[in-house]
This record gives structure tokens, C-alpha cells and sequence, in this order.
């Protein structure tokens, strides 16, 4: 049913039915259209709404707005970062009477979301990542992110109180700033427990690749680490390699403590119901939506899974003060003295990053202490 509904939308606009139906009744969309009078919002996923990950965390999000009054919520998953998208965004508006869309994965900003603002100027276009900027992109267009690096320096933490090796594992997709900030918030997030520990990362080159994922986390375990954690689109490969090697593991994007009940410490998860809420207020008020949407912990764009049974009482306890103080604002994740793993000093002493300070945004370089490389 889902596949033939995704054939349906994507091909509604080039057939020859579609066609004869809009000559028999001339105006049909424009005339629904004219008639709603509930906000209707369209949220594209590229992978599966229930792959534990990257997917689900934005499905949450969407389950958070269509309790909300007067919105309808149309939704398609697996859809290819190809012009398939383009599809599904044009047909949830002609068809659906969308006015509102989050096309949630990084691939689809460029050429695709910007190729279909320019065509639907009176739509509305909110891209998940930090692509978006002022003098180049169509103010239809606009981008909305969280500070989840946060969320990784406090995975950190438990993983620098479970650690009995000294080190921990990261597998990871790709080496861009998004990702190389949550590797380095990790391993600071570690060594604020034990300076001696090192945190080893593998890149699989691809944002979903279940083999590769596995493989990387046998590899981590295999050379010693004994806590993984991971920023691809779906950690249940990872999870669930690592517990059943007998590591413990933190999560990531969404809560995957159900699959490995014993050995899940804690998690790093996006709380994306408050994000769109927040844009479907503004639009059902008649507001101008914003272009550029940041946020953290205290913010309410992360939150942090419930801690599991391997975390010690005095993990607890500094578990929970630093998160207070990220809550209280004023915490900062990057701070000098600190050096790149190649041995150059990154931040200088003194030096403090605030969450959204825009050098993080361009990070380009893994600190001291990560074992593994950006080329």
C-alpha cells in the first residue's frame, strides 16, 4: 500500500489521467485548495519512519503535529535523493494543497527543494541542516538545525565512566562539520572524565550502508573499544553490533535502548515535535516563518535518552550536573587550549566557543585523541 501510494504521488502530475481529470473538472485543485481552510504540511523522509535513526526522530516530529489542531499531515518515506523528490513535493501540493514542506534530508536542498521554490513561490520550504543563506537562497526557502553535539559531549561523558579500556569507538558517515563536531564532542565529552582516553573513528562513506556499518563496529570492538556510538542515519546496525559484542553503546538521533536494553547508556536524540510545532503556530498566526532556526538543550531541539542500568551512581551525578549546566546556558563544548589530532592548536587558551558560534559550522579537523582521518 505504501509503495503503490509513493508510485501514485510521484507520477500523479505526468499522466495521462491526471490530465483528462483536470480537463473534466477545470480548477479542480485550485478550487479544493481555495476551500481548506486547515494548514496542510508535508513532511519527505529518505529512508524508512521506523529505521531507529535519522527517519523516525523526524516521524516523531510529524506525529507531534498532526495532534495539533487544524493541520493535516501528509508524509512519504523513501524517497531518493534524486528527482524523485521534486515529484513528491510538486504532488503533495498540487495534489494534497500542501502549503508547508520539510524535505528532512540533506541531499534534497540543492538542486531539488530550490528548483521546486522557485516554481512555488507561495509554498513554503523548511530544509533540516545549515545549507540555507541570506544572499543567495530564496526566502520561501530557510533551514532549521539543533546544537546536537551537545547531546554527544554528555554521551561522552558515560562513556568515559564505562570505559575500562580507555577507549571508545565512533563510526561515522561522512567527514563534514556536522559530523566532525559530534566525534570531537564524544571524545571531549569522555575525557572530561579521564584525559587518558582515546576514541577511534571509521567512516563508512555513506549515510546508510548496514554492512559497512557492521563491519566498522566489529573493527572498533576487534582493536579495543569497549563503548560505540555513531552519527549515520540509522544506528540500529550499530547498536546492536556492539551490544551483542559486549560493548556498551550510546545512541544517537532517536532512542534505541530497546535494542539493547543492558548495555544502552544513555542517548543523544533530536526533539523535533517542538521544532515543527513551533513553525505550524507561526504559520496558522499568519507569522512570517523564519529562515534560519538554531537551537540546543536548553532550547528544547535535543534531549537526552533515559540513562541505563550500566551507568554508575557517580556517572549520574556528573552526568546530570553537566547537563544542568548546558540547560542553564553558558556551557561550552569547545575551549582552549586545544589541539587538532595532527598536533595544531585548533582553539587557542582562553578561547571559548559558545553553541552557536558560526566557526563550528566550517569545523574541519578531529581533535587530539581521535585516531582515525578526515581524507
Amino acid at each position: 500500500m505504501t509503495k503503490l501510494l509513493s508510485m501514485n504521488r510521484r507520477n500523479f502530475l505526468q499522466t495521462s489521467a491526471a490530465g483528462a481529470l483536470a480537463g473534466l473538472v477545470p480548477g479542480l485543485l485550485a478550487s479544493r485548495a481555495a476551500a481548506e481552510t486547515a494548514l496542510t504540511v508535508g513532511f519527505i523522509y529518505v529512508g524508512p519512519k521506523d529505521d531507529y535513526g535519522y527517519n523516525q526522530s523526524h516521524a516523531e516530529g510529524a506525529a507531534v503535529v498532526k495532534a495539533m489542531p487544524g493541520v493535516t499531515v501528509v508524509e512519504e518515506e523513501n524517497v531518493p535523493e534524486t528527482v524523485d523528490v521534486q515529484k513528491t513535493m510538486e504532488s503533495m501540493i498540487n495534489l494534497d494543497g500542501a502549503s508547508l514542506i520539510f524535505p528532512t534530508s540533506f541531499g534534497y536542498f540543492d538542486p531539488h527543494m530550490l528548483a521546486m521554490a522557485a516554481k512555488y513561490p507561495n509554498i513554503q520550504f523548511r530544509h533540516c541542516g545549515g545549507l540555507w543563506q541570506k544572499d543567495k537562497h530564496p526566502t520561501n526557502t530557510g533551514s532549521y538545525f539543533g546544537y546536537i553535539f551537545q547531546g554527544q559531549y554528555l554521551n561522552g561523558v558515560t562513556a568515559g565512566y564505562a570505559t575500562k579500556s580507555k577507549k571508545i569507538g565512533f563510526v561515522a558517515a561522512k567527514p563534514i562539520p556536522q559530523v566532525l563536531q559530534n566525534i570531537n564532542a564524544f571524545l571531549l565529552g569522555a575525557r572530561s572524565v579521564d584525559p587518558g582516553i582515546t576514541c577511534q573513528v571509521i567512516f563508512t562513506g555513506e549515510w546508510s550502508l548496514a554492512v559497512k556499518e557492521a563491519e566498522a563496529t566489529n573493527a572498533l570492538v576487534d582493536q579495543g573499544a569497549d563503548v560505540i556510538t555513531c552519527h549515520v542515519d540509522s544506528p540500529k546496525v550499530v547498536v546492536q553490533t556492539a551490544a551483542g559484542r559486549g560493548a556498551f553503546v550510546c545512541g544517537y538521533h532517536a532512542n534505541q535502548s530497546p535494542l539493547a536494553p543492558g548495555k544502552y547508556l544513555t542517548g543523544a536524540e533530536w526533539a523535533w515535535g517542538n521544532v515543527y510545532s513551533n513553525f505550524i503556530k507561526q504559520a496558522q498566526a499568519g507569522q512570517t516563518l523564519p529562515n534560519f532556526v538554531r537551537g540546543g538543550l536548553k532550547d528544547g531541539f535535543v534531549k537526552m535518552s533515559a540513562l541505563g542500568p550500566g551507568m554508575s551512581d557517580e556517572g549520574r551525578k556528573k552526568f546530570e550536573a553537566t547537563k544542568a549546566e548546558m540547560m542553564a546556558g553558558g556551557f561550552s563544548v569547545f575551549k582552549g587550549p586545544l589541539k587538532d589530532n595532527k598536533g595544531k592548536q585548533v582553539v587557542d587558551s582562553g578561547k571559548a566557543y559558545a553553541e552557536d558560534a558560526i566557526e563550528l559550522e566550517s569545523m574541519d579537523y578531529l581533535v587530539e585523541g581521535v585516531v582515525g582521518s578526515t581524507a
